[in-house]
């Protein structure tokens, strides 16, 4: 036997290094640097809620319009302002020149999703501490997925990167790639461990969702002993059978679905309470002229049959939607068209936007601009069209007991009454409204799912109180 003693641990072990995040963008970039993140974590790596506590700081940038660029160069600014030690990635990743000549600072640019790329930058600009006490890989908890950066109670499911689509007015494609659909196996065992570790609502979220599984022939895996295709239905419906931990189903809602054909097949699933009543469609335009220069598909018509069939089918489902007002070309005639359209469609939510020229859209070579003083008159009409429809949609409400999920509860107040800001299945988080509680118990928190009565309502958002058992 050896006479050698171990060498005695350090009183103290090194600190960590400490990475901050800024994350700009949609919803898919959230998924992104929550996967930074944990693997970030996984190699040693704290996370810093500041600037100052930061060894590196990454800018998860967005490049999708001229403003979100602008607002992404900003961050950046701010951030070597504050730190100095920044790295940038992310979809204005893709114009590293134009980056590196405004910020020559920055110590690397990487691209969207560039998931290693990021990391190894994130190694050479900050090495992590190694040694034989610390060079472990750290092991999420059965009930963790990794990192997140939502609320415990909802999370961000992404199926897929990219786009087949060749819109006029979008360069995703340039910036994500063509399509590139996830394993169904992989994103189903992904869904199952967040609904187990808390998850209540699951935001299923890609470029194209109703395009999953195309790239790779709707490929059929083995989940859980049985066969299950790539494809949106067969998705939405073995995401219908998951249960948390106490035997509830989450709600599920469908992000970013084109209206397909194989979109009529999930109505049902809907009605059946398997996923919940609410789909995000980005229609754009409804003026056929508009969108055949957009590269949509221009059957407007058609698609008024079918909100019409799916709401007998599901009488509660929620149609949420974007539009972009001052595309070029676009006559008042064709603004007119579509305003009247809105008035038969009767969607439940409605964003809009004003055209802005991307570089590298096909959109900025097409004539007929539109003057931006004629682009702010019809975003307010529009606007003003949309929050009529959606007031009297709320008001029909009143009256009614709904279920809703909960994000956030208040102190009491001097009466004792205690408040809470939930939303309701019509309500996705952070671009629809909100429903405000009154009288909720002092068990509640944030994740529950309530069913309360609608007091009131106004233009956006419902004011309802706990219905009684």
């Amino acid at each position: 036997m050896s006479s050698e003693l171990p060498t005695p641990l350090p009183a103290e072990l090194p600190a960590p290094r400490k990475v901050g995040m800024v994350s700009l963008g949609c919803p898919k970039a959230l998924v992104d640097s929550e996967r930074i993140l944990t693997r970030l974590r996984a190699d040693g790596y704290a996370m810093s809620a500041d600037y100052d506590g930061a060894d590196v700081v990454l800018v998860n940038t967005c490049g999708f319009l001229d403003s979100a660029k602008e607002e992404s160069l900003a961050a950046i600014g701010e951030a070597i302002a504050e730190n100095g030690r920044v790295i940038v990635t992310g979809c204005m990743g893709n114009e590293a020149e134009a980056i590196r000549a405004r910020f020559p600072q920055v110590l690397a640019v990487t691209g969207a999703h560039q998931y290693e790329a990021v990391v190894e930058a994130v190694h050479e600009a900050a090495p992590p501490e190694l040694g034989p006490y610390l060079d472990l890989i750290p092991q999420a908890a059965a009930d963790e997925r990794g990192v997140k950066l939502t609320p415990r109670h909802y999370s961000y499911l992404k199926i897929s990167e990219g786009c087949n689509h060749a819109c006029s007015f979008c360069i995703i494609p340039q910036l994500r790639g063509k399509l590139a659909s996830r394993r169904i196996d992989a994103v189903l065992r992904e869904a199952e461990k967040l609904v187990a570790s808390g998850t209540r609502e699951l935001l299923v979220i890609s470029q194209d969702t109703s395009a999953y599984g195309v790239d790779i022939g709707h490929e059929t895996r083995t989940f859980r002993g049985h066969p299950v295709r790539a494809h949106m239905t067969d998705l939405a419906r073995e995401l219908g059978q998951l249960r948390g931990p106490d035997g509830v189903r989450p709600w599920v809602r469908l992000h970013y679905v084109y209206p397909y054909p194989h979109v009529d097949a999930v109505i049902p699933l809907m009605a059946e309470g398997l996923i919940t009543p609410y789909l995000d469609i980005p229609f754009q335009h409804a003026a056929p002229s508009v969108l055949r220069a957009m590269r949509r598909p221009a059957n407007e018509a058609k698609v008024l049959d079918r909100l019409r069939k799916w709401r007998e089918i599901c009488p509660d489902i929620a149609i949420r939607s974007s539009f972009v007002v001052g595309f070029p070309g676009e006559t008042e005639a064709d603004f007119e068209y579509l305003l009247d359209w809105l008035d038969e469609a009767q969607l439940d939510r409605v964003g809009a936007f004003r055209f802005e020229p991307v570089a590298g859209a096909a959109a900025n070579d097409l004539p007929g601009a539109v003057p931006e003083a004629v682009k702010e008159e019809r975003f307010a009409r529009i606007m003003a069209k949309t929050e009529a429809i959606s007031a009297a949609k709320l008001a029909s409400k009143v009256g009614r007991v709904i279920p809703v999920i909960v994000d956030e509860v208040g102190e009491p107040d001097e009466d004792g009454d205690i408040g809470a800001t939930a939303r309701s299945q019509a309500d996705a988080p952070e671009i629809d409204g909100s429903v405000f509680l009154r009288q909720v118990s002092r068990d509640v928190e944030p994740g529950d799912i309530l069913d309360v009565l609608v007091e009131d309502a106004d233009a956006h958002d419902l004011f309802a109180a706990p219905a009684e058992a």
